[in-house]
């Protein structure tokens, strides 16, 4: 009896490494640094037609984030006092900085009142509107492949992926160099 209970729980060790190894792989970004950042066209908040490649010349994040996200919610007061801090300043390689906050929601309404809460102060915000949370499945997330949030990733001027899941200070450190 002692044996086949050893094994049963060599076995439960391994499935639960087995499925945690998985989602990690399932929800790992799949773009990496060096990667050439796919262009997309959108509306912002403002009703403006918007597309990526317009910013190109600037460095630019992409931030996938959720109004139900609560790390992403934990996260914006960071990146508003980023923006805040770089807004104006001159950056030696580029033209500006832009955050494009891209919200992967089902609710405009609740997208909205956490742009307002949170104090987003930033004109690019884009509703990537999806019918199921569980897979991600709106137009946007699913060019940048992205299955978890918060997610993010830090373009340079001439439009190649520098940075995945990058900090704000990770981001000012590599944008004023």
């Amino acid at each position: 009896m002692k044996i086949t209970f050893d094994r049963l729980v060599i076995v439960l060790i391994i499935a639960v490494a087995g499925i945690y190894i998985g989602k990690y792989f399932y929800q790992k970004p799949q773009f990496v640094n060096g990667q050439k950042a796919l262009d997309f066209q959108a509306q912002t908040i403002n009703k403006q037609s918007f597309r990526l490649s317009d910013l190109k010349g600037s460095y630019v994040l992409l931030d996938f984030w959720g109004s139900w996200c609560g790390p992403c919610r934990m996260e914006n007061p960071e990146w508003v006092a980023m923006n805040k801090r770089m807004a104006g300043q001159k950056l030696p390689k580029a033209d500006g900085f832009h955050i494009v906050s891209i919200a992967i929601e089902r609710n405009e309404e609740s997208w909205k009142r956490a742009i307002e809460y949170d104090g987003l102060n930033w004109p690019l915000h884009i509703l990537d509107q999806t019918s199921s949370m569980k897979f991600f499945n709106s137009p946007i997330a699913t060019l940048y492949k992205v299955r978890a949030l918060p997610s993010n990733y830090l373009i340079d001027p001439q439009g190649m992926i520098i940075g995945v899941n990058v900090s704000p200070e990770e981001v000012e450190k590599r944008i004023t160099q």
